[in-house]
């Protein structure tokens, strides 16, 4: 398993995109961590640290579907555009971190491998398509909003800031 390095570090986030990217990148590095102790076998640290990113990450999901994607599907009239779309991936990665969850729980670095390996490929899949279609389209169309809904989703998501 390895993470791209290729996505680059945003100094300020002025726009919904560089917030919620640079989130992405943040819920990586937890889960990178979470990598390295399994590799040393550190099953209690992994599993704490996995236990992070998957806090982190389900922050990221109810902020997306609880704001973010309300806004832009009241504003742009696509209701069964990306964000029906990013949802059904939410809930398949929502599963896929229940199942690393367990085989860590369980010790099983195999089990841990193979769940990490699928959730990692369908994260990169997914936060490309949010970081290069749908963000930019929320920008586009909530840009009048911007200014409001990025504290409301920095609330959501304790620990981030802009």
């Amino acid at each position: 398993m390895g993470f791209p390095i290729d996505r680059p570090r945003l100094p300020h986030m002025s726009t919904i995109r560089d917030f919620m990217a640079h989130d992405h990148l943040h819920c990586d590095g937890v889960l990178a961590r979470t990598e390295s102790l399994v590799a040393a076998q550190d099953w209690n640290a992994a599993a704490a640290a996995f236990a992070q990113f998957q806090t982190l990450v389900l922050q990221h999901f109810a902020a997306e579907e609880s704001v973010l994607f309300p806004a832009f599907e009241d504003k742009s009239g696509m209701r069964m555009g990306p964000t029906q779309v990013m949802r059904g991936e939410h809930a398949q990665m929502r599963q896929l971190m229940d199942a690393c969850a367990a085989a860590l729980q369980a010790s099983d670095a195999d089990d841990y491998a193979g769940y990490a390996d699928t959730l990692l490929t369908m994260m990169q899949q997914h936060n490309v398509k949010e970081e290069n279609v749908l963000y930019p389209m929320c920008d586009q169309h909530l840009a009048d909003q911007a200014t409001v809904l990025v504290p409301q989703l920095q609330s959501l998501m304790p620990g981030r800031t802009e």
